[in-house]
């Protein structure tokens, strides 16, 4: 049987997304997506293989988004690599859950490839090469699908940071100390503030 015209492969990742943004990575499955699209799951395995190939497609409509075109040559490297991760960041940020999606994808995600290529163009002019450049790539890609999970799942304007802040003193003195700053650092000041250490230290 010929497959409907409609259903397409956008309309199949939209239904996916809509899935993972409501009910989050657990909740998504070929049953919770056929659903979505108000058909059954035995009719949804006429147009994907499987859930594998499913993440794909939404990983391919997320990050497709992504402008992976390379910053103006003539900024310093540093500032080069933090446009990049912006550009990722901004995207993921809409939609977490795509966040681990997105790194077991890597190998045979278009998109996650060609963010990779230009980074690792701008990572080469900077003068890295053979393992350093291994190095730099990997801990650019732990950083921000890191930060983007724990800003997810353990934000420091949540309840989480209160509940660290009231630990006893005498048992967390630091903890409960760092606790009560980290109130006063929005989101913006983590990410960047931390991505700035790590090109800092990759730069040394």
């Amino acid at each position: 049987m010929p497959r409907p015209r409609s259903l397409t492969p956008d309309r199949l990742a939209s239904a996916a997304l809509s899935v993972l943004d409501r009910d989050g990575l657990a909740g998504l499955s070929m049953r919770t997506v056929a659903k979505e699209l108000g058909m059954s799951t035995m009719a949804l395995y006429r147009y994907v293989a499987d859930r594998e190939e499913l993440e794909l497609l939404v990983v391919e409509s997320v990050l497709g988004a992504v402008d992976t075109g390379a910053p103006a040559a003539d900024l310093p490297w540093r500032e080069r690599v933090e446009i990049m991760v912006r550009r990722m960041r901004d995207t993921l940020s809409a939609h977490p859950s795509v966040t681990p999606l997105s790194v077991a994808h890597r190998h045979h995600s278009r998109a996650v490839l060609r963010w990779s290529e230009t980074v690792l163009g701008i990572l080469t002019d900077a003068g890295f090469a053979g393992g350093r450049r291994v190095v730099a790539l990997r801990a650019l890609i732990a950083y921000v699908n890191g930060a983007l999970q724990l800003a997810h799942l353990g934000a420091l304007s949540g309840p989480g940071t209160a509940a660290i802040s009231a630990l006893a003193p005498e048992e967390f003195p630091l903890m409960a100390e760092t606790a009560r700053a980290a109130q006063g650092v929005d989101a913006e000041q983590e990410f960047f503030g931390g991505l700035a250490v790590l090109l800092r230290g990759l730069d040394a």
